[in-house]
């Protein structure tokens, strides 16, 4: 567990094969890649060279510059992302994980006890303000009523 075989990525492109609607062949050598995104949480982020750099048929650069930028971008991406992990997903991991435990403590020991007692002491609460409002407040709007329900309201079109 946590002990992964790595992945030989290459690139292969051949000037006589490639073209624009094509995309260069990745070839990994595992036979079975665990999914690491099986909620799919990530799925936005599935995008090549196509959906960020396009070419329309009326205008086109040179061949090479198209497969050298191509070759590029996927070159990058994937050095990039692999630095950044490198320097970033163990401290951001500590972190996560700092503040999910914090949440977790606050949740169970603080959060959940909270709405226990209310929900504990709400048939209390409940029959205190069923009395003041039957005491205070219905026989208020019982006379409002009675006076409001004298007035007749017309509309007349001229």
């Amino acid at each position: 567990m946590g002990l992964e075989k790595k992945a030989d990525i290459k690139i292969f492109m051949d000037e006589d094969d490639f073209h624009r609607s094509s995309s260069p062949v990745l070839e990994k050598s595992l036979e079975k890649t665990p999914d690491r995104d099986p909620k799919g949480l990530n799925s936005h982020l599935k995008l090549g060279f196509e959906d960020v750099i396009a070419e329309p048929e009326s205008t086109h650069s040179f061949d090479r510059i198209w497969i050298c930028s191509h070759a590029l971008f996927e070159l990058s991406r994937y050095l990039i992302y692999k630095l950044l992990t490198l320097f970033l997903a163990i401290p951001l991991a500590f972190v996560s994980g700092i503040l999910f435990a914090v949440l977790s403590c606050l949740h169970i020991w603080i959060v959940v006890p909270f709405i226990k007692s209310c929900l504990m002491a709400l048939p209390s609460v409940q029959a205190i303000w069923k009395s003041v409002t039957d005491v205070l407040v219905a026989p208020l709007f019982r006379s409002m009523g009675r006076c409001f329900a004298a007035v007749n309201i017309r509309l007349d079109q001229e």
